[in-house]
């Protein structure tokens, strides 16, 4: 169960110190970095952000569009208006800031795959819509007995009434689903009793 090490299902966002946000310095360079692939607007930067991390990091547009305006201002950005809308591209001297923070942006972005993978992993164990070819292969799995059936239920609905958590709660959570999985894991030899 390799995604299950090393400090909990989300120990990586909480080690790099983003719990569910970024420093401001941090949050303008991954933008730079974003605005560097392609321009985009200020909704889909946000969007962006949170398809990468898999939902585990959706900053709002009271975060995005002062440090937005913050890079225009410091010209590492420019703004071109579309209608209503500002369509946001990077200048030559936000290019030169990304390559003098490559090895940084690399990581944040590392991480925030490792975090939405394992994002995707819990979504889908507790989706079962999300399970695609492997759900139809699996249907007996599905079909389980009614006292499991209902602790699962019982567990997403304790998970969807939590959320959303902090990170100090995310670590607490991922230690006691880790511990479940071990001892599922683990099995028993325990007879049902009756």
């Amino acid at each position: 169960m390799r995604g299950f090490r090393g400090g909990g299902m989300f120990g990586d966002a909480i080690r790099m110190g983003m719990g569910r946000k970024f420093s401001a310095g941090d949050l303008q360079i991954v933008l730079l970095a974003l605005l560097n692939e392609q321009p985009r607007h200020g909704y889909e930067l946000i969007k962006v952000l949170e398809e990468r991390s898999g939902g585990f990091y959706v900053p709002s547009p009271g975060v995005i569009y002062p440090a937005l305006t913050y890079l225009e201002e410091t010209g590492l950005t420019e703004v071109e208006a579309e209608g209503t809308k500002k369509l946001y591209k990077i200048t030559e001297s936000g290019k030169r800031k990304v390559e003098e923070n490559r090895a940084m942006i690399d990581g944040i972005f590392s991480k925030l795959e490792r975090v939405g993978e394992k994002m995707a992993f819990v979504n889908r164990m507790f989706d079962p819509e999300q399970h695609g070819r492997r759900h139809e292969e699996n249907e007996e799995f599905m079909r389980d007995d009614r006292e499991v059936r209902a602790a699962r239920e019982l567990l997403r609905s304790a998970l969807r009434m939590r959320h959303p958590w902090s990170p100090a709660e995310a670590v607490r959570i991922s230690g006691i689903l880790e511990r479940a999985a071990m001892e599922i894991l683990q099995g028993g030899d325990a007879k049902p009793q009756g």
